[in-house]
């Protein structure tokens, strides 16, 4: 498959990863084979990294506090911010880490069972790693948007006025 033709599967399934292979053939205008080879294909090249999906935990009966944690270092000589990094990558509680520009370098974000369980692994293991200089962690209270798509509908209550 060519570029253009790849750029519009992974533009879909990034969106909808649990669209029907067929269904993306046909949208494609290509056979499913096709698709079903390109997504393998993607997958061996890790373009494709996983799969996942968004929950609204505030549904839910699961208590679940998620933080963005500012991080300042000091980059090693020859390693640069790679192995910080990945040390921080490696603990479970973290879903992401960024290299990030701005006053900080690294923006980790993780999710815990409350507000003090996040300090305390901001305290006891992220802020004592060497190299580690500074954090600044941001609770998230409430999504509105999460990977492009919208958690809470703000509904209009204002009166509808007709001319």
């Amino acid at each position: 498959m060519d570029e253009i033709m790849r750029e519009q599967i992974l533009a879909i399934i990034e969106k909808n990863s649990r669209i029907d292979i067929k269904e993306l053939a046909v949208i494609l205008g290509v056979e499913e084979i096709d698709v079903a080879n390109e997504l393998k294909a993607l997958e061996e090249e890790s373009v494709i990294c996983g799969y996942h999906t968004m929950i609204d935990w505030e549904k839910t009966s699961i208590e679940k506090v998620t933080a963005l944690i500012e991080v300042r270092i000091t980059p090693q000589r020859g390693q640069g911010y790679d192995n910080i990094a990945e040390r921080i990558y490696r603990y479970p509680e973290v879903n992401s880490v960024y290299l990030i520009s701005g006053g900080y370098d690294l923006m980790v974000t993780l999710e815990g069972k409350s507000l003090k369980a996040i300090s305390s692994f901001v305290s006891d293991k992220l802020s004592t790693l060497d190299g580690v200089l500074s954090t600044a962690t941001h609770f998230i209270l409430k999504k509105y948007k999460d990977h492009g798509t919208i958690m809470h509908k703000i509904e209009d209550t204002r009166e509808k006025v007709s001319p």
